[in-house]
């Protein structure tokens, strides 16, 4: 078998390899089903248990309350950016939007075309390095919510404490995009109205989108020129189940959570995240070459950017990186740079060997 580089990838990331054997051992014939889970029936009783089983293990990782309902669906975060504003707001209902970054822009562009999308907070201007901080006062009383995007995975911010300092009862719905820190974050679901996040990060393989919503959030009748695949209603009714689901990618994501559960859940993911993260900004911070410019207490545990000095060292390193079996260690092509994802399918080993890399590498100039 061909041997497994390091990892560090934005999104499809990095999985843990008992995941990828436990779906390797399924692959030809699943337990008691006599076929492949991509060829199931998502109508059968196999797919059924292992749809309420995902359901089950991933309302006990985030402690979902009853009221809120669980959806699997697919067109990735980006579709929510529409979703959101379909099933929440009137159209022409005036919205509010922090934008911290390219997907946060995004989810603020979309909003802009169902309603009065405004923007109550924005780092736009120093170039996405900080969380603008909000206060009650800042978000309009009458806005239908306030939309955040929580880990911001191309610019390497993170919200460190929600909106309003976190309040149950905030002045408006708080709406957050958490597809990069899910599961390697505690979220506590109850101070949202709703969390949407795109799989292929924490949760499994692209092609699959978690909603959590809380049910009496939703309009009571939802404006009638949008499309019922989407509407939640009728996908909450259906058991996320109106069409045929991403069968495959329900079934990946339900070994993720089984597999998190056996790490101690979600608090222990973050413990071990936290460690990754102090161990490779720890090396950042005392390099003479690396540099992060992200404000500290900003910075994102999931996602961490660094840049060297000039393009000529960058690419230097990025050779380094490849010929030491680390891939998709290159930033986003709007910051450059480096980027690493530490997900939680990204070992301590995988983080240890990047920071020595860096350490060698500044050693030899």
């Amino acid at each position: 078998m061909e041997k497994r580089l390091y990892n560090f990838a934005a999104g499809p990331s990095a999985m843990p390899p008992e995941v990828l054997e436990r779906a390797q051992k399924d692959m030809l014939c699943y337990p008691g089903a006599g076929c492949s889970v991509m060829e199931m029936s998502h109508r059968s009783k196999p797919f059924m248990k292992i749809r309420d089983a995902a359901e089950e293990s991933i309302r006990r990782l985030m402690d979902i309350p009853g009221d809120y309902a669980v959806l699997f669906l697919q067109g990735g975060a980006s579709l929510q950016f529409s979703m959101v504003p379909m099933n929440l707001a009137p159209r022409g209902a005036l919205t509010a939007y922090s934008v911290t970054g390219n997907f946060a822009k995004k989810a603020w562009e979309e909003a802009c075309r169902w309603g009065d999308a405004r923007i109550v907070a924005s780092s736009e201007e120093d170039g996405f390095r900080h969380i603008p901080k909000i206060k009650a006062g800042d978000v309009p009383e009458d806005a239908a919510y306030l939309h955040i995007t929580g880990n911001n995975t191309i610019f390497g911010t993170c919200y460190g404490e929600l909106p309003f300092g976190g309040m149950k009862d905030a002045p408006v719905p708080l709406v957050a995009d958490w597809s990069s820190a899910i599961l390697g974050l505690e979220i506590d679901v109850r101070k949202h109205t709703l969390i949407y996040a795109g799989a292929q990060k924490n949760l499994g393989p692209a092609g699959l989108t978690l909603v959590i919503v809380k049910k009496d959030a939703l309009l009571a009748f939802p404006d009638p020129v949008v499309p019922t695949m989407l509407r939640y209603e009728p996908q909450i009714k259906a058991d996320s189940m109106y069409n045929t689901p991403p069968c495959w990618s329900i079934y990946m994501a339900g070994l993720m959570f089984e597999w998190a559960e056996a790490q101690g859940g979600v608090r222990a993911l973050e413990r071990r995240n936290r460690e990754k993260a102090a161990l490779l900004y720890g090396a950042i911070d005392s390099s003479e070459i690396f540099e992060n410019k992200v404000a500290a207490e900003d910075r994102s545990i999931t996602n961490v950017v660094f840049t060297l000095p000039d393009k000529e060292l960058t690419d230097r390193f990025a050779a380094l990186c490849e010929d030491s079996g680390i891939i998709n260690i290159k930033g986003h092509r709007l910051v450059g740079g480096f980027r690493a994802s530490l997900y939680n399918g990204v070992s301590m080993e995988a983080v240890r060997t990047l920071t020595e890399l860096m350490k060698d590498f500044e050693r030899g100039l």
